[in-house]
């Protein structure tokens, strides 16, 4: 694995990949509000670094999903927009490194998102319904005390 020769506060780090193992498998199960419930914990935990932004992010479109199932196109859409707003935060506070690249798929997680716009019919959401995060069981990553150094 690529490691970032260096962690500065608020990046997505090795430690915020495994905080988030168990929203992601809820996540590509498609229990969307376990997954929401799952990882607003950690978003509340984590208040003031900015990674905290990723899970908001996911949070965001699994409660999107979650309304795209039960045919509420204004809750999905909704959701979706705050959810676009969130990359635009992680993007402009460089939060991103190269572990949400390699473990969650997240180019292909963040196009499918802007692919949607308050026009969209409830259809257009049908590629991020089928999206799935790669899968933990398969990240080769383990926690390295020493990343913070």
């Amino acid at each position: 694995m690529n490691k970032m020769e260096k962690y500065y506060f608020g990046q997505f780090s090795d430690e915020h990949l495994l905080a988030i193992r168990e929203g992601i498998k809820l996540f590509n199960g498609q229990f969307y509000w376990e997954c929401h419930e799952e990882l607003e914990d950690l978003w509340l935990e984590h208040v003031g670094d900015n990674a905290r932004f990723v899970y908001w992010a996911i949070i965001q479109v699994a409660a999107s999903l979650y309304h795209y199932r039960n045919g509420n196109i204004l809750g999905a859409w909704g959701m979706m927009k705050k959810a676009q707003d969130k990359l635009n935060r992680l993007e402009k506070n460089k939060v991103e490194t190269d572990l949400l690249y390699k473990y969650l798929s997240w180019h292909k997680f963040k196009n499918a998102i802007r692919r949607i716009n308050e026009s969209t019919p409830l259809d257009g959401y049908e590629e991020l319904f089928n999206f799935r995060f790669s899968s933990p069981d398969k990240w080769d990553v383990s926690k390295n005390e020493d990343s913070n150094d």
